[in-house]
């Protein structure tokens, strides 16, 4: 029995962890979104996101495959991480402006391999 209530316990505080985590995330951080063609295009994208906030987006279009996602060039303010097929933004907690990264996506639309160069200008929201 004693088992069971510190389990329970643990359950309680990894629930209660992320629940805080999940009071960070901005799952409306990109507000224009481009389709990309994976044709050697490039297109801007537009984040707002607030001080401390997190933005995890994917990239993956339903008739497309990524293969690589790399960073061309990283924000100066925040923290980027590519995460499979998309990417973690991790605003600073003390935003002051405007930031951006850049990203190259490499995979097949419609069976047609090739790349896409993602622009993102992150705004403080």
């Amino acid at each position: 029995m004693r088992a069971r209530a510190v389990l329970l316990l643990g359950v309680a505080v990894a629930a209660s962890a992320m629940s805080g985590l999940a009071a960070l995330a901005s799952p409306l951080c990109i507000k224009e979104r481009t389709p990309f063609a994976l044709s050697h295009d490039t297109v801007k994208w537009t984040m707002s996101i607030a001080p401390g906030a997190e933005c995890v987006q994917g990239l993956r279009w339903s008739y497309m495959q990524i293969f690589n996602v790399s960073v061309v060039s990283g924000p100066s303010r925040g923290q980027l991480a590519v995460l499979g097929s998309g990417f973690r933004y991790s605003a600073e907690k003390q935003t002051r402006g405007t930031d951006k990264f850049t990203l190259l996506i490499s995979g097949k639309n419609r069976q047609v391999a090739g790349t896409s160069t993602l622009e993102v200008e992150v705004n403080p929201d």
